[in-house]
C-alpha cells in the first residue's frame, strides 16, 4: 500500500489519532529506566497498549537523536516493531527537514529507505528544490508546515505578503500546485480554531496532520466536527504528552490506553 492508501483505510475506518512517540528518557517510569534500551521498552508497550485505536504514530528525531547512535538504534526498532504489527498503520518520520537539493535527497533517502516511514514533515522555507527530492518518493505521504501550533508561529508564518495574503497561506497555495494530492501532506495547528475554520477550504486536496491538541490547548471535538462539516475526512490528530505521559507510574500503558479511549470518544461525538 502507498502511504496515502493508509490514509484513506485508516481514515475511512474513522481512526484520525496520531499517537506522538516523543519519549523523554526522564519522564519514562522509574521502573524502565533500569533497562538495556527503556525508550524502546517503553514505546513498545505504549504500542502494544494503543495500537487497536490508533491511526498512526509519529516519532520525533529529536527524542533520539539526542542519545546518539543509541537513540537512532531505539528509533530504528521502534519503527519496525511498529511495522510487524500492521502494514496498515502510518508511521510518520517527524524530522521537518528542508534543505538545499543533494541534502534533501540524503535526509529523503534516510527517512523513507534507511529507516522506512511511511510519511515525513518537511519544513518550505528553502522553496521547492528543497522539497522536491521528498516527493520524488511517489509512494510517499509528505507533510508540509504551513501553520504550527506554537506562538512563534506569529513571527513568520502569519506575515503579509505583497499579495495581501499572511505567508502561511502563500506556501499552501503553492504546494497545492507542485504536488498530487496522494503525496501532500500539511501540518496545521489546532490552538486557534478559528484559523482552522477560516481555511479549511484551502486545506483540501491535502492529508491534514493537526497538532496543538491536547497539552497545547486545542480540542480535538471541535477540530472533527469542523472537519467533517466541510466533508473533509482525510486528517489525523496528533497527541503525544497526554497519552504517552498520562501516567509516570506501573500503570503508565494502561493509563495511555485510556486517554486514547477518551480521544477517540471525544472525536466520534464529533462524526457521528
Amino acid at each position: 500500500m502507498t502511504s496515502f492508501e493508509k490514509v484513506v483505510y485508516q481514515t475511512d475506518n474513522k481512526k484520525h489519532v496520531c499517537v506522538g512517540l516523543d519519549t523523554d528518557p526522564t519522564r519514562i517510569p522509574l521502573i524502565l529506566q533500569k533497562g538495556n534500551d527503556p525508550v524502546f521498552t517503553f514505546n513498545k508497550a505504549i504500542v502494544d497498549a494503543t495500537f487497536d485505536g490508533a491511526a498512526a504514530y509519529k516519532l520525533n528525531f529529536a527524542f533520539y537523536e539526542s542519545n546518539g547512535i543509541e537513540g537512532i538504534s531505539t528509533l530504528r526498532r521502534t519503527v519496525d516493531y511498529i511495522r510487524s504489527m500492521d502494514e496498515k498503520i502510518i508511521i510518520i518520520g517527524d524530522a521537518k527537514r528542508g534543505d538545499i537539493g543533494n541534502t534533501s535527497k540524503m535526509y529523503a533517502d534516510a527517512i523513507f529507505n534507511e529507516f522506512g516511514f511511511d510519511c515525513s514533515t518537511l519544513a518550505p522555507y528553502m522553496g521547492k528544490d528543497s522539497l522536491d527530492p521528498f516527493f520524488e518518493f511517489q509512494d510517499k505521504l509528505n507533510f508540509v508546515l504551513v501553520l504550527t501550533s506554537n506562538k512563534g508561529s506569529e513571527d513568520f508564518e502569519k506575515l503579509i505578503m505583497r499579495s495581501g495574503k499572511p505567508l502561511y497561506r502563500e506556501v499552501l497555495s503553492r504546494i497545492k500546485e507542485w504536488y498530487p494530492a496522494s503525496s501532500l501532506g500539511t501540518v496545521f495547528g489546532a490552538t486557534n480554531i478559528e484559523n482552522l475554520k477560516e481555511d479549511l477550504p484551502d486545506l483540501s486536496g491535502t492529508t491534514v496532520l493537526v497538532p496543538g491538541v491536547g497539552a497545547q490547548g486545542g480540542s480535538a471535538e471541535q477540530v472533527a466536527k469542523l472537519f467533517y462539516t466541510y466533508g473533509h475526512k482525510r486528517f489525523l490528530i496528533n497527541s503525544s504528552r497526554n497519552i504517552i505521559f498520562a501516567s509516570n507510574g506501573i500503570d503508565f500503558s494502561e493509563k495511555a490506553a485510556f486517554e486514547l479511549i477518551k480521544l477517540n470518544a471525544e472525536i466520534g461525538q464529533a462524526i457521528v
